[in-house]
């Protein structure tokens, strides 16, 4: 719900014209890959293709959902065979093929990279004005899915938190896994991923984490109070999805950052 929210506002402040995708379905999460890839890739390939139909790239929050449509691209380029099977049954079932005209943007990498940093600063209306860790996570950590960023020392996430006013928090597990979505099956080595990414943001100094990942943040938030019971380690710190923290410093929802402010001084104290 806060990233419906946010990004709908933030997207008409920066003048991105979002368009619904009308029939598009889920991208299958990983989940289904682990039984079916071909199945995976066919969900993906199809939702690419009703963006193509339309001459539009897709624009995404999810650090996760973002690679998915990355690799299955990626991998229907290397391979035309491939590709053909898999084009093959989105034509069976909708009539349409994924050719390679359309891609997928991170948000982080379309601000970034098409939007520009300047605008965005320019932009500015309430300045963060607090200590804030990016989370990337590994999954849009490689080439092909990162943009023009460092796929092994990224720093994207860092120059948009200084352009919206905030400190930016570098620290060593930025990129590491916090094991979505094994928490339905390895809860406890999920939990203790998670209390290791949190402690890590806590220790190097940070009142707020951020992150890239709409999967990842599930476990970052709402669990993070019981990924410190599983691990013994501090984990108690705010955190905010990308597109809420843009939507908070361009002057969206100043109550919601108002009760964010609040939240950070209480657990600092």
């Amino acid at each position: 719900m806060e990233i419906e929210d946010t990004i709908q506002p933030l997207c008409r402040a920066l003048n991105i014209q979002l368009v619904e995708l009308p029939r598009s379905s889920s991208d299958g999460g990983n989940i289904i890959k682990q039984a079916t890839p071909k199945l995976q890739d066919a969900l993906v390939a199809r939702n690419l293709a009703l963006a193509e139909d339309k001459g539009l790239d897709i624009l995404t929050t999810c650090a996760s959902s973002h690679a998915i449509m990355c690799n299955t691209a990626q991998d229907m380029e290397r391979d035309p065979v491939y590709a053909s099977q898999i084009n093959n049954l989105i034509a069976r079932t909708s009539r349409i093929e994924y050719s390679g005209e359309s891609k997928s943007w991170h948000l982080l990498h379309y601000l970034v990279e098409e939007i520009g940093l300047d605008k965005i600063r320019n932009a500015v209306k309430n300045p963060l004005n607090m200590n804030i860790a990016g989370y990337y996570g590994p999954d849009m950590q490689h080439e092909g899915a990162c943009g023009n960023d460092d796929p092994f020392m990224p720093t994207y996430m860092e120059q948009l938190i200084e352009a919206l006013g905030g400190k930016a928090i570098d620290y060593e597990s930025k990129c590491q896994s916090v094991g979505s979505p094994s928490i339905l099956s390895l809860e406890d080595t999920s939990l203790s991923m998670t209390a290791a990414v949190l402690s890590d943001a806590i220790e190097s100094g940070a009142d707020l984490v951020v992150s890239a990942c709409t999967i990842s943040h599930i476990n970052l938030d709402s669990y993070q109070s019981k990924a410190g019971r599983v691990s013994g380690k501090s984990t108690t710190v705010p955190v905010c999805h990308l597109s809420e923290i843009v939507a908070f410093a361009l002057g969206f929802y100043p109550d919601r950052l108002a009760q964010l402010r609040t939240r950070v001084r209480l657990i600092g104290s």
